[in-house]
């Protein structure tokens, strides 16, 4: 097996940060869950605090001894942290307490980048303020906010990539970016059809991609390996390879599925390790030889 040194010679020779989500290992410990990314030679982690997605938290998950545990077991795997997802309506009345303790957790774990919904249409003009606060504190943190399009079919500021694109625009900050998610459009705004081609759209905008493929079926929308679903990863893939400095993370939460009204549903049980680390497995090699 690769040790953790030679992992990171490979990222830094490919000049490509490619992670993995821990949001398949929802119901397994992180060490467990680091131990199982480097025997499928993932260099880098994305660790995932996303409500619906993974098993429930509170905001003590985020305490700075939680961090410093959560990043001695990271790099005694031999991964590396760029980015983390942990979704929240920036919009609430509470979401600059909340954000701000769930950034300092992500800097204490190495990140550079968070990942979030940005909220509710109905709560623009508090998203707006909130926002302003939230960028001078990912300035004081040293992160980039990347805001990413929901899955789950609700009336967001983020619906679609030109929506994306005009947030951006509207704050013109370094310290905000898109993390732009082409299956959650899949579920989100089915009608758009091209999904790859939002992906596309957005990509000028993004400082961090998932790259996410399903299939839709009677019972809703379910997750695939990448490239074995309908999303059109090739073509975001041929996309990004033009932006080698852009990180991309594989999120594959195969314990879930969309429900045709976009709803998570979780199963009961947690997916057992062979089934993850295979579909692991298959997706890495996918991505890297669509990136070379």
């Amino acid at each position: 097996m690769e040790t953790g040194g030679e992992r990171q010679s490979a990222t830094a020779a490919r000049e490509r940060i490619i992670s993995v989500s821990a949001a398949p290992y929802d119901g397994y410990d992180p060490a467990e869950a680091f131990e199982s990314l480097a025997r499928v030679g993932a260099t880098h982690v994305e660790p995932a605090f996303i409500v619906g997605y993974t098993e429930p938290f509170d905001e003590s998950a985020f305490a700075p001894a939680q961090a410093t545990a959560y990043r001695r077991l990271s790099e005694a795997s031999g991964l590396a942290c760029t980015a983390m997802s942990s979704h929240i309506d920036l919009g609430l009345p509470d979401a600059v307490e909340v954000f701000t303790g769930r950034m300092r957790f992500a800097g204490a774990i190495g990140a550079r980048i968070i990942a979030t919904n940005a909220a509710a249409r109905a709560r623009q003009a508090a998203f707006f303020a909130n926002m302003d606060v939230l960028l001078r504190r990912a300035e004081e943190i040293g992160l980039t906010i990347a805001l990413e399009n929901p899955g789950d079919g609700s009336d967001n500021l983020l619906d679609t990539a030109a929506d994306g694109l005009a947030l951006v625009r509207r704050f013109g900050s370094d310290r905000l970016g898109l993390n732009y998610d082409a299956a959650n459009t899949a579920s989100h705004r089915p009608a758009l059809g091209d999904f790859a081609g939002d992906a596309i759209v957005a990509m000028p905008a993004c400082v961090h991609i998932h790259v996410k493929d399903l299939v839709r079926r009677e019972s809703g929308w379910h997750f695939t390996p990448i490239g074995e679903g309908t999303i059109g990863c090739a073509r975001i893939l041929e996309a990004a390879r033009d932006r080698p400095s852009m990180p991309i993370s594989l999120e594959l939460p195969l314990r879930l599925h969309r429900r045709p009204d976009a709803q998570p549903v979780r199963r009961p049980e947690p997916v057992p390790l062979a089934e993850i680390e295979d579909a692991l497995r298959r997706s890495l090699a996918t991505v890297r030889s669509a990136l070379k």
